[in-house]
């Protein structure tokens, strides 16, 4: 929703593409794993394409197993976490009510639900951090008075030097701010 009064940025949290691909390869992955260390130690193929007579149960199958319960875990917590949309949320720019907020999901609890409000009164300007480098961080910050800095951009993915500076330099002119590059 854009205006010249309000603006409303989509902030995408867990519920990115990459994040469905990964969760469903590591748990088909982790499945074969335990599948096959079930069949080493059962010494019967569970699938028709292992051999479970070629691996012997302690160590491999053992390994296998632990390994396999280790991915099926962790692609179910990274299901649970897109369900539930963790980081996802949006900021929003009102300049009729001179407010800004903030509101992203968080994990299930009693702070599930994170909903910041400040003052246009209160940012004395939008900052941009650009680091390059083997782990690039490229994020736009709202700079409030007190020093506090709040991110506006997603985690993850960095979004290229184009759309980063474009986004600030946007957020800055429509707040009235300054911004500043390396904060």
């Amino acid at each position: 929703m854009t205006n010249e009064l309000m603006r409303r940025y989509i902030v995408v949290g867990s519920r990115r593409p990459s994040n469905y691909i990964w969760a469903l390869f590591i748990g088909l992955g982790g499945f074969g794993f335990l599948l096959t260390g079930i069949s080493s130690q059962q010494q019967h193929n569970l699938l028709p394409f292992i051999h479970a007579e070629a691996i012997t149960f302690f160590p491999q199958g053992l390994v296998m197993s632990f390994y396999g319960l280790l991915a099926l875990l962790f692609s179910f917590y990274l299901s649970l976490t897109i369900l539930w949309n963790v980081g996802g949320g949006f900021n929003l720019f009102d300049k009729q009510q001179g407010l800004v907020r903030i509101f992203r999901w968080g994990f299930p609890g009693t702070n599930r639900r994170i909903d910041l409000t400040y003052a246009l009164d209160d940012i004395s300007a939008v900052g941009l951090e650009l680091k390059e480098g083997l782990s690039p961080k490229r994020t736009i910050y709202l700079c409030l008075k007190g020093q506090r800095q709040i991110p506006l951009t997603r985690i993850g993915k960095p979004m290229s030097l184009e759309q980063i500076e474009t986004l600030g330099s946007e957020f800055a002119q429509f707040l009235g701010k300054p911004l500043l590059n390396e904060i």
